[in-house]
């Protein structure tokens, strides 16, 4: 006989809040209701290995079928089954008390619930009118039960006949989510969530192409054969002395299959206490943003996908790591703001972050060629690490490697020691340089070789904000990083007091003033032309770019709170360089005259007497100017498009007179 009655809440809202708030994503029903079965299958083996279940266990795949002349989804397994009394403890009452306080305070939060209160199988009812269960208990002489909801408080449960023990859920898919009714929306819903579940999972049979069409795979006896979703012993879950470096790498294809390049290394975590910690983290070649977007860290609770979004869980910058994360620890169903605070969480990042950075410690100091062979692919992460990371930054300061232009690597400590001689200023200052396109500064670097300095290599997109750090984490001013271009190589690294040149500010002026009569107009440069008695050898005319305006120029591309910087003209100094001959002729040739000024008044005062004053103007050598000009940009890299063409055509006329 059928017996009717409602489900155990003080609430009527309960469906109304499991439809509309329970879940973000309504496809994780069909996660919920595998992990059920999967959770009554290992509960019989448990109970079989003490004794407890008697018999053979024979068929234990969890199956999903779909019916689509009944519009049915079932999920069955041959697992611990239920008796009538378990069902309706386990189904009929929900296990909390006050629940319309609870659902009130918590409905714009509703993912709290899950976890919590144990609502898993009522995420069926999102997408169904009706939902049935059909279960045989595995205790002898057991009734099977029938039991039947169409999504309100009240049930209908009765005693029935099933052949096999184990449970069969059966959804009645709603008309608005047909699509779950379509094997590729279930295939590819269960190879998201289930791929790695401890049961097989059966969906279907296996087929394969043949002769130009579809046909379901036989074995050896021509029995069809099932087709099964799930690896049930992924390599995570297995002692890393049992698995090879090819079972690494085969591992990392099965989660991203997708990804052709091989991963660098990877890191095999393996906790028991005082958390439970399991999971395989690959260093990957990172080529881009794609890269880092589309392959993500999967993160496991005993085996079931829970999500790819791993960032509060794990420090940000190993986000940019790919591989598998599993822990059944990490309170799965809670706010955001919860997970930054939970204690277990802080204890599993702070012990994934010590692992890898141990990891490449190790590395660095087992066989520095290789892992100087792999920086420039690993490079990103660490820094990343360093810049976000104080303890990070402390574990990593001792394999984090510079390298200079000729390719040779060297940590901090390191490269200072090696500059120390040379690049001392004489303040005591030790001065790094370095370049991010050597081409573009060829002309620059020669100067610095020539005196016998070192120059770094510093092109990647947190370069910049490296050498910050390490400037800010030296004493003050004692290190300094400068861009080879951003002055005289004699300013760069004084080692003696600036040298002077012969001319007067007069004939200095008249020079500036010549040179800016030929400077562009436009909003996105900005040139400030200045004299100076550089070395006879250097270019007559150069430019050089502000160290500080320029790195903060860089540095607003990637930091927030820095956008004024960002959207400041580019600065260069034109230096004018008095010690060259050629500027020397200039000066030469230029004319004087004495005029009379009267110099400004302000209100008040008694009007000034004026004063006589020498005025140097260069006419007639546009031609030779905006020839010294044009190779100052091209020696910068900056001389293309129409002003490159007049500077060629100039340089033929020049030869030809």
């Amino acid at each position: 006989m059928a017996t009717k009655g409602n489900i155990g809440v003080t609430s009527d809202n309960i469906f109304p809040v499991i439809k509309k708030f329970l879940y973000s994503d309504h496809e994780i029903f069909l996660r919920e209701l595998i992990s059920n079965a999967v959770d009554a299958t290992q509960k019989l083996k448990t109970l079989s290995s003490v004794g407890e279940a008697k018999g053979d266990l024979g068929d234990l795949r969890v199956r999903v079928l779909i019916d689509k002349k009944k519009n049915t989804l079932t999920v069955s397994d041959h697992g611990i089954g239920m008796t009538a009394e378990e069902v309706d403890k386990y189904i009929n009452q929900i296990a909390f008390s006050g629940a319309e306080e609870f659902l009130g305070k918590y409905k714009d939060k509703t993912e709290a619930i899950i976890g919590h209160f144990g609502l898993g199988f009522y995420s069926a009812f999102m997408v169904s009118d009706k939902v049935e269960i059909f279960s045989q208990s595995y205790l002898p002489d057991a009734k099977a039960v029938h039991w039947s909801c169409s999504g309100d408080p009240e049930y209908t449960m009765e005693e029935t006949i099933k052949s096999e023990r184990g449970t069969d859920v059966v959804l009645h898919i709603n008309e608005e989510f047909k699509q779950y009714l379509e094997d590729a929306t279930i295939e590819s819903l269960l190879r998201k969530y289930c791929k790695f579940l401890p049961v097989e999972i059966a969906f279907g049979m296996k087929k394969e192409w043949k002769d130009g069409k579809e046909v379901v795979v036989r074995d050896e006896n021509g029995k069809e054969v099932e087709n099964i979703i799930n690896n049930t012993n992924p390599a995570w879950t297995r002692k890393p002395a049992e698995l090879k470096d090819e079972d690494y790498k085969a591992f990392y294809h099965e989660l991203y299959p997708m990804q052709m390049d091989e991963p660098l290394f990877h890191i095999h975590l393996n906790v028991d206490y005082p958390f439970h910690l399991t999971g395989i983290l690959y260093f990957p070649r990172i080529k881009s943003n794609l890269d880092v977007k589309r392959n993500k860290i999967q993160l496991y609770c005993n085996q079931v996908f829970v999500t790819d979004e791993v960032e509060n869980i794990v420090p940000e910058y190993l986000t940019l790591l790919h591989g598998v994360i599993d822990s059944p620890d990490i309170p799965l169903n809670v706010s955001r703001s919860y997970l930054q605070s939970d204690n277990n969480v802080k204890k599993i990042s702070g012990h994934i972050t010590k692992k890898v950075a141990d990891k490449l410690a190790e590395m660095y100091k087992n066989d520095k060629e290789d892992f100087e062979k792999k920086w420039d692919d690993i490079k990103l992460f660490i820094q990343f690490g360093m810049l976000t990371d104080e303890k990070f930054y402390e574990r990593a300061i001792g394999f984090a490697l510079l390298k200079n232009i000729q390719g040779e690597y060297f940590t901090l400590e390191e490269y200072k020691a090696k500059i120390k001689d040379a690049q001392t200023d004489k303040d005591g200052n030790l001065v790094a340089l370095y370049t991010q396109d050597p081409d573009a500064h060829y002309t620059f670097i020669e100067r610095a070789k020539e005196k016998g300095y070192d120059v770094l290599l510093m092109n990647g997109e947190l370069d910049v904000h490296q050498i910050s750090q390490f400037e800010q984490k030296a004493e003050e001013g004692k290190l300094r990083f400068v861009r080879i271009d951003s002055d005289t190589i004699e300013n760069l690294i004084r080692k003696e007091d600036q040298a002077k040149d012969t001319y007067s500010n007069e004939q200095k002026e008249g020079l500036r003033k010549a040179f800016e009569g030929l400077l562009p107009e436009t909003d996105k440069l900005r040139y400030f032309v200045s004299c100076e008695a550089a070395a006879s050898d250097a270019l007559p005319v150069f430019l050089t770019q502000n160290e500080f305006m320029r790195r903060m120029k860089e540095m607003s591309q990637h930091q927030q709170g820095m956008s004024f910087y960002g959207q400041m003209p580019d600065q260069y100094n034109l230096v004018i360089n008095t010690s060259h001959p050629l500027i020397q002729e200039l000066v030469g040739k230029m004319q004087s005259e004495e005029v009379e000024e009267v110099p400004e008044t302000k209100e008040g005062e008694e009007p000034k007497a004026a004063v006589k004053k020498t005025v140097y103007t260069l006419t007639g050598e546009d031609e030779r100017l905006h020839q010294l000009f044009d190779i100052a940009l091209l020696a910068s890299g900056q001389l293309k498009g129409e002003s490159l063409a007049k500077f060629v055509n100039r340089s033929v006329a020049l030869l030809e007179n």
